[in-house]
């Protein structure tokens, strides 16, 4: 007879775990609270238009290409890639922009051009960011954060002494240009932390931003997620959707016993949850709880978010698939986030427009756009807050781009703080997890496998290895090789 275990949430680390313990033999059933499957990548339709939710950055693609190679199987066999070029374009202050070619040869080019002499430093750069990306993605992101030795390795020697430096250090030890600085650490952001407190090593963001490319699946990342949810189905996996988990069943040995699900209680001695880590724990008794208020209140979150999705009645101009808004003060933007708590005055923001690239996302001569302004945990929110942000950023997307755009909308949803906390739990309303710094990295990250309840795991981006979706990848394979080793 297998053995049952219940996973919490459909999101890419549930997913991809559910696919391994299904390979290994499992009985696995995943409940989702909302009543649609991909957790924080579902997708949104409306009036012709489509939208990815959450996700619209496809970066790694050899990480979804190792996943899919477990079950031999190719991303190819569910979804087709295009290449973005340009992989996205950037609006300075100056009030001008710059694409970013998906040819790396040309970045050199452009940086030369942008600053004599710093294309040699670029080079340097990112041989060094591509052997630490060698480290990282094909040894330690792998390891499933038990102990500080998995970090020492004869590979990983030469690169300890990034962990005590900077990315901010090392970008800013030989470049000038202000313009190219802010290239070179934006892909840090998606860790979820300041330049000047991410540790060098992960420059290989920067690998992965200009060596590997930004890619686009067509239809959008839910076509990733939808991928992934034909793959379990055909390993075995059950869905079950609109519901939701209010109590974990604890006996006095601390052993898992159930789940109580829409006040029914299911018999399992095993759960993993690719929910919200600070919730799960909140739906045990305190006493079988790993982590207290006053440490998740310690940790430093990747940052909550306003998004907007918009849909608009004509193509815009001079914009790309991905478009970079750093027309504003990155590092005062940056202290409303980390250091006060509060919304920003001048918002730096992010804005996708994927119907330039793929049809599917809008009607004809239309256009799809959505924004995302970073912000604060746990700050306000409020109706009228989210549209005087929509006018500034309107604002300023008109200015930057020489367009009249505000009687071309058709229709605006928005998701924000609330919307995080409501749908999926969120502590805070955080959109992206715990950020990637020093003293949350690997090992000093919450455990995948709790120390207190025999039966209970944790996958996603409030644990190992970190935020993102190729890291809930392979936390999603981290969890069920854990799991596998206790219960095989």
């Amino acid at each position: 007879m297998k053995r049952k275990i219940y996973i919490l949430g459909s999101g890419f680390s549930s997913l991809a775990a559910s696919c391994y313990l299904a390979k290994a033999g499992y009985d696995v059933h995943i409940l989702e609270k909302n009543n649609t499957l991909g957790g924080r990548a579902r997708r949104l339709k409306k009036d012709g238009f489509t939208f990815d939710m959450g996700p619209t950055w496809y970066w790694m693609p050899d990480v979804f290409e190792r996943f899919f190679s477990d079950f031999n199987v190719k991303p190819s066999d569910f979804y087709v890639l295009d290449k973005l070029n340009p992989s996205y374009q950037v609006y300075f202050d100056t009030n001008d922009s710059c694409s970013i070619s998906a040819n790396l040869s040309e970045i050199y080019d452009f940086f030369e051009t942008e600053e004599k002499g710093s294309s040699k430093y670029l080079k340097a750069f990112i041989k060094e960011a591509k052997r630490n990306y060698d480290v990282a993605i094909k040894d330690l992101v792998y390891k499933p954060g038990i102990s500080p030795l998995e970090l020492v390795t004869t590979k990983t020697i030469p690169q300890v002494t990034q962990f005590f430096s900077t990315i901010r250090d090392r970008v800013r030890k030989n470049i000038k240009s202000e313009k190219l600085l802010q290239i070179l650490e934006f892909p840090v952001l998606f860790l979820g932390a300041k330049p000047s407190n991410t540790p060098a090593f992960y420059s290989f963001m920067n690998y992965a931003d200009f060596g590997l490319g930004t890619w686009h699946p067509k239809g959008g990342m839910f076509e990733v997620i939808n991928g992934m949810i034909s793959l379990a189905k055909s390993l075995g996996v059950k869905f079950q959707t609109n519901a939701e988990v209010s109590q974990i069943l604890v006996d006095e040995n601390k052993n898992v016993t159930g789940i109580k699900v829409n006040d029914e209680i299911l018999k399992t001695d095993l759960v993993l949850s690719g929910a919200d880590y600070y919730h799960t724990e909140t739906l045990l008794e305190e006493k079988h709880r790993q982590y207290s208020n006053k440490y998740w209140a310690k940790k430093v979150f990747a940052p909550s978010s306003l998004l907007f999705y918009v849909g608009f009645d004509k193509k815009l101009e001079n914009v790309s698939h991905h478009t970079l808004f750093f027309d504003a003060d990155f590092d005062k933007h940056a202290e409303t986030i980390y250091d006060n708590p509060s919304w920003p005055e001048n918002p730096l923001f992010y804005a996708s427009f994927p119907s330039i690239t793929d049809d599917s996302f809008a009607p004809e001569n239309m256009e799809a756009g959505t924004f995302l302004i970073p912000l604060a945990p746990g700050i306000e929110d409020s109706k009228e807050l989210r549209e005087m942000y929509f006018n500034i950023i309107l604002e300023r997307l008109e200015k930057r781009t020489n367009q009249k755009l505000r009687d071309h909308i058709i229709f605006k949803e928005s998701f924000c703080v609330n919307d995080f906390i409501r749908d999926y739990n969120s502590y805070k309303g955080n959109a992206y997890g715990l950020a990637n710094i020093l003293t949350q990295t690997a090992f000093l990250r919450p455990n995948i496998k709790s120390k207190k309840v025999k039966g209970l795991f944790f996958t996603g981006q409030l644990t190992v290895p970190g935020p993102g979706v190729p890291p809930a990848l392979i936390s999603g394979k981290i969890a069920a090789e854990l799991i596998r080793k206790d219960y095989n």
